[in-house]
């Protein structure tokens, strides 16, 4: 469905109608429109590469590197997947971008530690999405993946949030609820990030 060569930065501010009809259309398996629709919303996959990066302290990764590498995954994970519309592809590029992330951190500690990975102990702070070292960016990951087995919606949240760089408001567009929803979730998973990371 997607061309895996990066994406280039094409003009700037594509309507919503006219991103929607070319991910219906790359779905149907038109791949000219997969390519149109990632050259559409490159400005958006490198704001949230930055916000990504600028949030978690990751020196070893810049923007660029994030979304072509996103962008690889996309090529080969977006086979077949369904985004009704720009919301929705923004926020699973947004957790394709924290998986880069997080495999980047095994990797260069896997290699510096030969793979033997030492956790440090967190506190809330990492919920006030301050800059993170490799460690507390594989502790967030694991608490993460519990926060899911417990509410879905939660580490949506936090992912959309901390891994993805994107507002209360544009968080409460991609999972079609309220920005006081969103608040109400947001510290509800505060509360749970500080309990699995203690």
């Amino acid at each position: 469905m997607i061309d895996t060569a990066p994406p280039s930065p094409a003009r700037p501010g594509p309507t919503a109608s006219e991103v929607t009809l070319l991910l219906r259309a790359a779905h149907g398996g038109d791949r000219q429109a997969a390519d149109q629709v990632m050259g559409l919303l490159y400005a958006d996959l490198r704001r949230i590469s930055s916000a990504r990066l600028s949030r978690s302290g990751e020196m070893s990764l810049n923007p660029t590197e994030l979304v072509h590498e996103s962008w690889l995954r996309l090529s080969q994970q977006g086979e077949g997947q369904d985004f009704p519309d720009r919301r929705h592809f923004l926020a699973y590029a947004s957790r394709v971008m924290r998986s880069v992330v997080v495999d980047h951190v095994r990797a260069r500690q896997a290699d510096r530690r030969g793979g033997d990975l030492q956790f440090v102990t967190l506190n809330t702070a990492v919920a006030e999405l301050a800059p993170q070292h490799g460690d507390e960016i594989l502790r967030v990951h694991e608490a993460l993946q519990a926060l899911a087995a417990h509410d879905e919606r939660l580490a949506q949240v936090v992912e959309m949030r901390y891994f993805g760089g994107l507002t209360e408001a544009e968080i409460a567009q991609a999972l079609d609820v309220t920005e006081r929803t969103v608040q109400r979730d947001w510290s509800k998973a505060r509360l749970f990030l500080s309990m699995a990371m203690k």
